[in-house]
């Protein structure tokens, strides 16, 4: 009787150390798999074209999002009851000059022009979807400002729009022009390409970023004063976007040899943050860095 007690004794421990065991083994697959999937979707925002990548990494921040405070909800309101009365000289007043567009439209560089192209920007779309918004579709998420449905629009937390990355119908059929045009006045061995992404000044160079195909890009340089009919005088294929944060802001990397040339793109930012940094590294030490505030 005492073996077969020993016995009862034995088995019983085996068993709930077996089901322990199959329990923390099933916890670490689980986190294994969390981690998979985690590190896919980093992959996935990567991958993903600007406005889709600033959406997608808004929706998983969420919880990061900051609650309004009383005096951002009546700013809020005020610019809500702006667009239900469709006053454009309201409007013009809280816009951050320049506003940009997306490359190759022209910038917005002050109120004036932005009262003659406001149509452009803001369809009957966007106008019905700020005027009937509730505060519950606008966030703060920290030092980016205020965001309106996932990125269409950006605020300061004094009330002033800084980016507005809707597209109406209008400037999409523009944007459609403006490449035709941009592609007739290169030189042939560059006009293959599916969007144009934007051109810096250096003091020497000229440099045009263009996006061949889905998250494949290049970068062609001429001397500052070439025309771009000429041969560029480089051209780098195979480059990588990267994303940071939330508002669309990203990095584009290419590789020569030794040398990395980094590109990077803000579009949300503060008042002394450049919209476009060249950087160039060789073997992994910067030694060239060149910060501008316009794309054209």
């Amino acid at each position: 009787m005492k073996n077969r007690g020993v016995i009862l004794v034995i088995f019983a421990v085996l068993l709930i150390s077996g089901f322990w065991y199959y329990m923390y083994t099933s916890l670490q697959l689980k986190q294994v798999e969390m981690l998979r999937q985690i590190e896919e979707q980093k992959i996935k925002i990567q991958e993903l074209p600007g406005n889709e990548a600033a959406r997608l990494i808004d929706e998983k921040a969420e919880i990061k999002q900051q609650e309004l405070e009383d005096k951002e909800i009546e700013r809020i309101k005020a610019l809500i009851a702006l667009f239900k009365k469709k006053d454009i000289d309201g409007i013009s007043n809280k816009i951050s000059y320049p506003l940009y567009r997306q490359y190759p439209i022209p910038q917005i560089k002050d109120k004036e022009e932005f009262k003659k192209r406001f149509s452009e920007v803001f369809d009957q779309i966007l106008i019905d979807k700020i005027a009937n918004s509730q505060i519950s579709e606008w966030s703060e998420v920290g030092w980016r400002g205020i965001m309106f449905d996932n990125g269409d629009l950006w605020m300061d937390t004094d009330g002033v729009i800084t980016s507005i990355n809707y597209q109406s119908g209008f400037e999409k059929n523009l944007m459609t022009s403006l490449i035709a045009k941009e592609k007739g006045d290169l030189h042939t061995s560059l006009k293959t390409f599916k969007n144009p992404i934007f051109k810096i000044k250096t003091k020497i160079y000229l440099i045009r970023i263009d996006e061949l195909s889905d998250y494949n890009y290049r970068y062609a340089a001429w001397k500052v004063n070439d025309n771009e009919t000429s041969k560029p005088d480089l051209v780098l294929n195979n480059g990588q976007i990267q994303y940071e944060g939330s508002g669309g802001n990203h990095v584009i990397t290419f590789v020569n040899g030794i040398y990395t040339y980094k590109v990077y793109r803000n579009v949300i930012g503060t008042d002394t943050t450049p919209d476009i940094t060249l950087e160039v590294e060789e073997n992994g030490i910067s030694y060239f860095k060149n910060r501008r505030h316009t794309n054209s």
